[in-house]
């Protein structure tokens, strides 16, 4: 009897030592990957960082966006009342940095969920039907690739018109061909290996073989994709806007900050194109860093270096 219940005490405390707190769970691991990828923790607190600064912009932003100053404050430079400057209406360019980077959240990560999901299926779903029907798909990819990205979503938007919703729309087209090429060479290589021969052989369906057993392998060659587009996604609505076929020239974004500036004496007032460009060049830099991080995380192959 006494031997039951200390089996059943064990057996308890066992259990109770399995069920972890998800909080702790996730600290734990946080805590891991900042000793293990301090690059990747960087790029990581630049991410919050910018979604925390995006989600709270009204707080965070010391003026309007579209808020004027007075002619007094037009072009001011730097300075504690101003910390990045005015521009040439007296708008603060610090507040239109922070709504702006709500714009590029929502163009970033709104074409890459899209355009990752969209080519990550076409990709696995061509490359496993076999021969002819991926080389026919793979003909279609060659001929979006003979142009860049960039090309063509200029294209796009120049046809479809400025909006935040064509821009994605613009992005997402562009990014599909060197996607669906990525994802084609992971699924090239899964296919042949023992475990989805197997599956085949014990009559496993189409189906379950290729979101079953070869799209989780995928997921690291996937993300590491999905990061590097969020920071091109990022740049090339900074290049559509500068350009003048983005956003429209109302809705604060810092490639349209870049384009004022340009049009602009720069001599005069350096700091409105410079504090745009920064913010660009940092979280396109955040998001790599994280992006190749977690690629070592999560790739089996790499998780031992």
């Amino acid at each position: 009897m006494l031997e039951q219940e200390t089996a059943s005490v064990r057996t308890a405390a066992g259990a109770g030592a399995m069920i972890k707190n998800p909080a702790v769970n996730s600290w734990n691991w946080t805590v891991k990957f900042t000793r293990t990828k301090p690059l990747g923790a960087v790029g990581g607190a630049i991410t919050v960082f910018l979604i925390l600064l995006a989600i709270f912009a009204p707080l965070a932003a010391p003026y309007g966006a579209k808020e004027t100053l007075g002619r007094e404050n037009v072009h001011q430079p730097p300075s504690a009342g101003f910390i990045m400057g005015t521009d040439h209406v007296g708008r603060d360019v610090l507040s239109r940095v922070i709504f702006g980077a709500r714009i590029s959240l929502y163009v970033g990560f709104g074409s890459v969920i899209i355009g990752i999901v969209i080519g990550s299926v076409l990709a696995l779903t061509t490359t496993y039907a076999g021969k002819y029907v991926d080389l026919s798909f793979q003909r279609v990819v060659d001929s979006m690739m003979a142009l860049p990205g960039l090309i063509i979503a200029l294209a796009i938007v120049a046809v479809l018109g400025s909006s935040l919703q064509n821009v994605i729309i613009a992005i997402v087209i562009g990014m599909l061909a060197p996607v669906v090429r990525t994802v084609r060479s992971q699924v090239l290589s899964l296919k042949e290996l023992d475990y989805v021969l197997a599956a085949t052989a014990v009559g496993a369906s189409s189906k379950r073989i290729i979101f079953r057993h070869i799209a989780p392998n995928c997921m690291a060659i996937v993300l590491v994709v999905a990061t590097y587009y969020l920071g091109l996604a990022i740049t090339i609505e900074a290049s559509l806007s500068f350009l003048g076929v983005g956003v429209p020239p109302d809705v604060p974004s810092w490639g349209g900050m870049l384009k004022r500036a340009a049009e602009e004496h720069v001599r005069t007032a350096p700091w409105v194109a410079i504090f745009p460009g920064l913010a660009i060049f940092v979280v396109v830099f955040g998001f790599n860093l994280l992006g190749d991080a977690l690629r070592d995380v999560f790739d089996p192959k790499l998780r031992q270096r």
